[in-house]
Formats: structure tokens, C-alpha cells, sequence
């Protein structure tokens, strides 16, 4: 059988290549064991398998049995395939008969040797042997045909030796090829050596960024988890709160019930003693004899004195219920304030402090700057207010500070701020400059701060980098959150949804003090900052 007929015998008709690992199926057609696997799994489910050649049904999915025959003919093949590929990648010029391996090339005589011619090989001089090769007539000139053994370094070229005497390159330096590769060679090892740090420095990117990609993939997987199990307790307190609500309420109900059903029965009876008591005074008003009429007690005595006169205590049994007086709703009240520490344990869960504790410290505020009573509104004014010029008071720019610092924790605190005017709001360590280009916030390493200008446009700042957030922001009020272990400080817009627009991230070293600054606003209204409570 010829090659080719029995390389079509080997082949597995679903991937078209040489059998692997060939398994037959019942209908006696072969196929790669993987290849096959892959079809029946796509038709497992429908109830009926099939063959892909012969398409033979079968009512369950058929055993497949492994083919050592044909597994060893289609293994012998492949091997037999690659000892002839190789033999035929360069075989010896002169063995025609059957393709031998070339050893060697001979650039004089565009010739490529086995062992065996190789030995009767010329060995004079101009016959210059290489590796093989298939492509010898590159290696001589294409203008000369002569041999190449020289380079000309200012050209860059490879060149014959009639190149560099008479022809073009005469008088360019040249060098030997074997010297030329050798220097060529030391300039590709500095480029490998630096390229294989590149990628050594790549590969510790890679990895870095791999850490950080797991490590944000866990902080998230731990954030979900811990809300899922904040929310979880908060609908199991509810709920418990709410059984405990409506118990009371209906205990109050069941008790209420109770006491005006015995009133009401006490009621029935006076109710049916007075309708006795009215039937008897008509039968004696109906009567005609007058001596049955006055024999009869008097009127009078019909009726219950107390009830006339009003004076004494029936004991309880004449007493009105009024209205509001059926549920006690001062201990409903009492029991749904339970809701207020629900929503406290809710705040403690997603941060550790608010923005109440933010008062502004008078003692760094500017000369321009009008710090309100409750500490918590900074105002731009043209009257100067003549404090003191200490170490701690801002000197060059209208900025104050917070009283208190954050060392640690997660924390968050609102502004609202004038329409009109320049502000900025931020953050600063307690070391920052007090005068100078080096004290206003965000224009040093010390401090962070968010921009607001006039035509809703806002940035944000710290050293030498100052980025343009790209859009418009409507809102003149913003959220600042501070994870200090985490060395995140984050910016938000506090509109519906609230908003993300820049995150910091740094290793915070110092006490975080909240900042302020407030500059002189346009002919238009005042230009403020506060605190919001």
C-alpha cells in the first residue's frame, strides 16, 4: 500500500488527523478516543446515540472498546513520518539513490555533504565548510558571486572581497565575519540581559498585580459576606422586634377585651333591673283602683338613691371607658425605640465614627476667614478679624483645620457649600506648612483636597498632581471617607445614588486633621463651607 493510502487509512474522520488512542465503536468504525467522547457528550441527554460515519443508532451510549492493533500501526506511522522528515529537511547533494543527512555545506561548491563525501572532501582553503544549509547562494555576493567574508561596518553590510577593494564599500572599514558576529553577538547579550530583566521586572508586575487582583477579589468576597451578615441580623432583629411589638399589642388587646366584656355583662344587669323596675311603675301608672296605687312603696324608692343624688361610689361598675384609654401606647413606644439601637448597630457596622465629632479650630483659621458658633461653618469675609499671629494659623491662604485627628479606623463626614465662590475640601497632617506656596491644601504631600469652582467644575489635588474630574457636578454637597488603616481617602457627590468621583491612596503617617478653604467669592452672594451634622 502506497504512503499515502495508508496515511487516508490512518486518519480519524472527525478531527482528520492520525489516530490517537483510536477506540472502535459496535458498528465497527474507529475514531480518536478524545474526538469521539466530545460527539457522544453532545448528544448525551437526547436519548439516542449515534455513529458520526456510519450513523447506526444506539439506545444507550456505547462502550468503547481501545484498538491496540490499530494503535500500534498509526504509532509506527507517525515515527516513520518523522525519521523522514528529518532525513528530508537537508540531505547529502551527492547521495541520490536514497536521502542521507547532510553534515556539512560547502559554500565553494554550493554543495551539502553526508560523513562519507564529506572525508574525499576537498580541503583546500577556498572550500569553506558551514552548517547546513539550503539557502547557499545567499552566502555569496550578488554582485561579484564570490564568497562573503567580510563586513562593512559603515554601511552595515555583508561584502566579498572585490566589494571591498574595488567596488562600492573600497576604503569603508571592514572586519572579518567571525569578528564582526563575535561583537554583534556581545551587543545581543547586553540586549538579552537587559530584556531578560524587563521581563524578570514584568514577570514581578505580573505578580504584584496578580496579589492585588486576589487580594481585592478577597477584600470583596469579605465585604459581601460581612453585609450579608449585617442585613441578615438586621431583618432577624426586625422581625424579632416586630413579634415582640405586636405581642404586646395583642396581650394589651386580650386584657382590655376582658375587662370590658365583665363591664358590659355588669351593664346587662342594670340594664334588665331597669327594665324591670320601668315595667312595674307603668303597670301601677295603668292601674284604676287608687288604694293599689298608694299602697305601693313610693316612687322613689324604685330608683337607686346613690345613682339620683350622685354622691357616693357605685364601686367602680357605673365607670365610662374613654377613648385612647384601650392600649397602653407610651410601652409600644417604648418597646419600637429597640429600632433606634437596630439603626445604631447598623452604623457601627459600616463605620466606626460620624461627622459629629468634626468641629473647626479656630486657633489655624485664616484672618478672612468667619468660623460660626457652632464651629462648623467657615465664611469668606473682607473684615479681618484680627487673631492672633501664632505658629498654628494659616498666614497665605483662607483655610482652617479640624480640632481632632484620625489615627485609625474608617471614617466619614459631609460638606455643603456656596454656589458662589471658590472652596476646596479635604484633609492634612497637623505638620503641614502654615505659610508659603507649601501651605494651601492639595499643592503638597502633606494634604488632599477637592476643588469646587464656580461653573460646577471640580478637580482634586495632592503634591504636584493635580487631576480634572471630567464631569459637570451639579451637587454642592460631598461625602469624604477616610479608611485610614487601608491609606484610602475617598470623594464622593452626595446625590441619588450617591456618587464615587476620586479615591487616594497613600501610607498615611501622621494624624488626619479635617480641612477647609474658602476663597473670596464673585459679585454674587457669599462664599461659605459647612459641616454638615
Amino acid at each position: 500500500m502506497a504512503s499515502a493510502d495508508l496515511r487516508d487509512e490512518l486518519l480519524c474522520s472527525i478531527c482528520l488527523s492520525t489516530f490517537m488512542d483510536p477506540v472502535t465503536l459496535r458498528c465497527g468504525h474507529n475514531f480518536c478516543r478524545v474526538c469521539i467522547d466530545r460527539v457522544l457528550d453532545t448528544q448525551d441527554g437526547s436519548g439516542v446515540y449515534s455513529c458520526p460515519d456510519c450513523r447506526e443508532e444506539f439506545q444507550e451510549r456505547p462502550a468503547l472498546m481501545r484498538n491496540i492493533n490499530l494503535h500500534n500501526v498509526a504509532e509506527r506511522f507517525l515515527i516513520t513520518q518523522q525519521e523522514q522528515e528529518e532525513i528530508t529537511g537537508i540531505c547529502c547533494t551527492y547521495c541520490v539513490d536514497s536521502p542521507v543527512p547532510a553534515v556539512r555545506s560547502c559554500l565553494h561548491c554550493e554543495a551539502s555533504l553526508c560523513d562519507k563525501h564529506l572525508k574525499v572532501h576537498s580541503k583546500s582553503p577556498e572550500h569553506v565548510l558551514s552548517d547546513p544549509s539550503t539557502s547557499l547562494e545567499k552566502r555569496k555576493c550578488s554582485v561579484h558571486k564570490e564568497l562573503i567574508k567580510y563586513y562593512c561596518t559603515r554601511d552595515a553590510i555583508c561584502i566579498c572581497v572585490s566589494c571591498s577593494l574595488a567596488g562600492e564599500h573600497r576604503g569603508h572599514r571592514v572586519e572579518m565575519l567571525e569578528e564582526a558576529s563575535e561583537k554583534k553577538k556581545e551587543k545581543l547579550t547586553n540586549v538579552l540581559q537587559k530584556l531578560i530583566t524587563k521581563r524578570k521586572e514584568t514577570e514581578e508586575r505580573v505578580r504584584s498585580l496578580e496579589e492585588h487582583r486576589r487580594k481585592a477579589q478577597e477584600k470583596a468576597a469579605g465585604e459581601a459576606e460581612r453585609v450579608t451578615a449585617l442585613c441578615t441580623d438586621i431583618r432577624r432583629r426586625v422581625e424579632d422586634l416586630e413579634k415582640k411589638v405586636l405581642s404586646e399589642i395583642s396581650r394589651q388587646e386580650k386584657e382590655e377585651s376582658l375587662s370590658l366584656s365583665a363591664l358590659i355583662h355588669q351593664m346587662e344587669i342594670k340594664k334588665d333591673e331597669l327594665s324591670r323596675k320601668m315595667r312595674h311603675i307603668e303597670e301601677l301608672c295603668n292601674m284604676t283602683d287608687p288604694l293599689t296605687v298608694l299602697q305601693e312603696p313610693d316612687t322613689g324608692d324604685l330608683c337607686d338613691p346613690k345613682e339620683e343624688g350622685g354622691g357616693e361610689d357605685t364601686g367602680g361598675h357605673d365607670k365610662q371607658p374613654h377613648d385612647g384609654d384601650d392600649l397602653d401606647v407610651a410601652v409600644i413606644s417604648h418597646t419600637l425605640h429597640t429600632l433606634c439601637e437596630v439603626i445604631s448597630g447598623i452604623r457601627s457596622g459600616i463605620y466606626v465614627e460620624g461627622p459629629a465629632d468634626i468641629l473647626l479650630d479656630v486657633t489655624t483659621a485664616a484672618d478672612n476667614l468667619l468660623i460660626s458658633d457652632d464651629l462648623k461653618t467657615a465664611t469668606w469675609t473682607r473684615e479681618e478679624q484680627n487673631r492672633p499671629e501664632t505658629a498654628e494659623r494659616f498666614q497665605d491662604y483662607p483655610q482652617v483645620m479640624s480640632r481632632r485627628g484620625f489615627t485609625s479606623g474608617r471614617h466619614y463626614w459631609d460638606v455643603e457649600g456656596s454656589r458662589s465662590g471658590r472652596w476646596m475640601v479635604g484633609m492634612c497632617y497637623p505638620s503641614i506648612d502654615r505659610r508659603g506656596d507649601q501651605s494651601e491644601i492639595g499643592y503638597n504631600n502633606k494634604s488632599w483636597g477637592l476643588w469646587r469652582y464656580y461653573n460646577n467644575q471640580c478637580s482634586v489635588r495632592h503634591g504636584s498632581k493635580l487631576i480634572r474630574l471630567p464631569d459637570k457636578i451639579p451637587s454642592d454637597r460631598f461625602r469624604i471617607c477616610l479608611d485610614y488603616e487601608a491609606g484610602q481617602l475617598s470623594f464622593y457627590e452626595l446625590c441619588d445614588p450617591i456618587r464615587h468621583l476620586h479615591t487616594f491612596t497613600a501610607t498615611f503617617s501622621e494624624p488626619l486633621h479635617a480641612a477647609l478653604c474658602v476663597f473670596h467669592p464673585s459679585i454674587y452672594g457669599d462664599a461659605w463651607i459647612r459641616i454638615c451634622s
